[in-house]
C-alpha cells in the first residue's frame, strides 16, 4: 500500500466535510476556509503554498493529506472553440469533461460514472459499458483541472466556467452523493462560486433518487426523455420500464415545486430520424407536458459507430420545433459542438474497463451483422 493510498484526498470535501476534518485533527474550523480557497480558486496542491497557515500545520497536513486531481491524457480543441479533455481516474479508467464557449458563457459538461450502467441507444457512453462510479474529487476534479487551464486570472475577470451540467459520461442520480458533494462545492462561494441557477443535473428518470435531491439542494434540473409516450421510450431509454413517464413528470413537478423561484425544468429530446422525428411525436411531447413549467432543448442525434440511427435533416428538426413552438413552448435546438473530436453531446466514450460485459456484446453483434 502507498502514500497515497492511506492519505485522505481533501479536493473532493464541501465546507462541512472539511470543517469535520479539522476538528478531528484538533484545528479551528476556519481552516477549511482556506483550503477552500487555495485549491479551487487559486488551483493550488502544494500544502508548502498555504502561507496563511503555520509551518506544523502544513507538515501535519502533508502526513495525512493530498490534494489529488485527475491525470489528464488528451488536451484537445475544437475548430469550434469546444475544447476536450480525457482525464484518467484511479484504476486506469478513463472520462471525458467538454467545455463550450458560447459569448461570455462557458458550460462545462462533467461526467458522473466511469461509463454508465444505463443503455440508452442513442448514447455511445452507454455502448462503453460500466465499471463504477466517481467520486467527489474525481467530480469536482474536472472542473478543477479545467479551471487551472486558464491560470493565472485576475479574481475580477470574467470567468472562464460559468455553467456546469452534470451531463457527460454516467447518470449523475445513480452516484447520489458524491454528485451533491461535487455540486455543493461548485456552489460554495469559497470555492468556484456559480449560482444553482447555473448549475445542472440531468437525470434519465431515476425517481426516488430524484424525491431524494429535493430535500438536499436546489440546482437547475434537466430530464432525459427523447421519447412522448412510454413504448418508445421505453426502447430509447431502458429505465422507462421501471420508472414510466407519468412517474418520472410527477417527480420533476415535486421537485420543480420545491424551488424557492419560477425556474423551468429543461427537457432534453435526441431528434432521431425516424423514430421519433415526425411532427405527430412533436404534437403528443406538447399534450405531455402541458402541466410542466419547461423548456426544451432539440439534441439532433450525434453519430457513432455502434449505432445505426441516423442524423434528421435540419428542415424536419426545425418542423418538430415549429410545432412546438406554436403550442407555447421555449424550444432551442441544440446546435452541434466539438464533433470533430468527438465532443458532441452523445459521443463521450473515454476508456471504460466494462464490468457489465455490455461493450463485448455490442461488438459481436456487430461481427455477425452482415
Amino acid at each position: 500500500m502507498t502514500d497515497a493510498d492511506t492519505k485522505t484526498n481533501l479536493l473532493g470535501m464541501p465546507k462541512s466535510k472539511l470543517e469535520a476534518f479539522f476538528e478531528a485533527m484538533g484545528e479551528k474550523r476556519f481552516r477549511a476556509q482556506q483550503v477552500l480557497q487555495w485549491v479551487h480558486q487559486w488551483g493550488v496542491d502544494d500544502f508548502d503554498q498555504m502561507t496563511n497557515m503555520s509551518k506544523a500545520l502544513r507538515e501535519k497536513l502533508k502526513r495525512v493529506a493530498e490534494i489529488r486531481g485527475p491525470e489528464v491524457i488528451f488536451d484537445e480543441t475544437s475548430k469550434d472553440g469546444t475544447r476536450k479533455w480525457v482525464m484518467r481516474m484511479d484504476n486506469g479508467n478513463s472520462v471525458e469533461t467538454v467545455l463550450i464557449p458560447d459569448g461570455e458563457r462557458g458550460t462545462l459538461c462533467v461526467s458522473s460514472q466511469i461509463g454508465c450502467s444505463l443503455d440508452c441507444t442513442f448514447c455511445s457512453t452507454g455502448k462503453r459499458g460500466f465499471n463504477r462510479n466517481l467520486t467527489a474529487a474525481e467530480i469536482i476534479g474536472q472542473v478543477w483541472v479545467a479551471r487551472k487551464a486558464f491560470m493565472p486570472y485576475e479574481p475580477n475577470a470574467d470567468r472562464p466556467i460559468t455553467n456546469v451540467v452534470m451531463m457527460g459520461m454516467g447518470e449523475p442520480l445513480l452516484n447520489f452523493d458524491n454528485v451533491v458533494d461535487a455540486m455543493n462545492l461548485m456552489m460554495e462561494d469559497l470555492a468556484y462560486g456559480i449560482s444553482k441557477r447555473r448549475v445542472t443535473v440531468s437525470t434519465s428518470g431515476v425517481v426516488p433518487a430524484l424525491d431524494r435531491l429535493a430535500e438536499v439542494t436546489d440546482v437547475s434540473l434537466a430530464i432525459s426523455l427523447h421519447a412522448p409516450n412510454d413504448e418508445l421510450r421505453n426502447d430509447l431509454v431502458p429505465l422507462n420500464r421501471k420508472y414510466p413517464i407519468a412517474e418520472l413528470l410527477a417527480a420533476t413537478q415535486r421537485y420543480m415545486g420545491r424551488l424557492p423561484d419560477k425556474r423551468k425544468a429543461t427537457i432534453e429530446y435526441t431528434v432521431i430520424e425516424g423514430v421519433n422525428d415526425q411532427p405527430e411525436h412533436a404534437r403528443e411531447l406538447a399534450v405531455l407536458l402541458r402541466n410542466l413549467p419547461c423548456k426544451i432543448n432539440l439534441i439532433p442525434f450525434n453519430p457513432f459507430p455502434e449505432s445505426d440511427f441516423r442524423r434528421p435533416s435540419m428542415n424536419a428538426t426545425r418542423r418538430f420545433q415549429n410545432v412546438l413552438n406554436e403550442a407555447g413552448y421555449v424550444t432551442t435546438i441544440r446546435t452541434t459542438r466539438g464533433d470533430d473530436i468527438d465532443a458532441a453531446c452523445g459521443q463521450l466514450v473515454g476508456r471504460v474497463e466494462d464490468r457489465t460485459r455490455r461493450s463485448q456484446r455490442y461488438i459481436s453483434v456487430q461481427q455477425v451483422a452482415p
